[in-house]
């Protein structure tokens, strides 16, 4: 016995829907910035194709964020780029190790994690002889 199988034919639809010349630009916005974590450091990197090293400014703002941008060396000339992202940064950063670099398009910025913990010294002589309980838990 023959089973009969449906033909299955895709519409037009499906071929246009599916191309990848109509979304593969849109998938990822133009400013976008990849983030990692670290237990070190923060990690952000951004393609930046065409635009010169000159051309990129990395700057800090307040001690909290960190501002990446692009700008015209000279006032009659326009970066190869228009970008500007700009990121909070949480308290525990140790801002004189920040690092970036600009390689192949690529600009990779890295934020070391703060580890400094305050801490405080007490002296054996200053610990008394016998701890003296004032109150109890209910």
């Amino acid at each position: 016995m023959e089973f009969p199988f449906p033909s299955c034919q895709l519409s037009p639809l499906h071929y246009l829907l599916t191309s990848p010349a109509l979304f593969s630009n849109q998938l990822t916005p133009e400013n976008y910035v990849h983030w990692t974590e670290t237990p070190e450091s923060h990690i952000y990197s951004a393609d930046l194709p065409g635009v010169r090293k000159e051309e990129i400014k990395v700057e800090f703002e307040d001690s909290r964020y960190l501002i990446i941008r692009t700008e015209a060396i000279h006032e009659s000339t326009k970066p190869a780029r228009n970008f500007m992202r700009k990121f909070r940064l949480s308290g525990r950063i140790d801002i004189d190790g920040i690092s970036a670099g600009y390689e192949d398009g690529v600009l990779t910025i890295t934020v070391p994690r703060s580890f400094r913990r305050s801490s405080f010294y007490i002296h054996p002589a200053d610990v008394p002889e016998r701890v003296e309980v004032l109150a109890r838990g209910a």
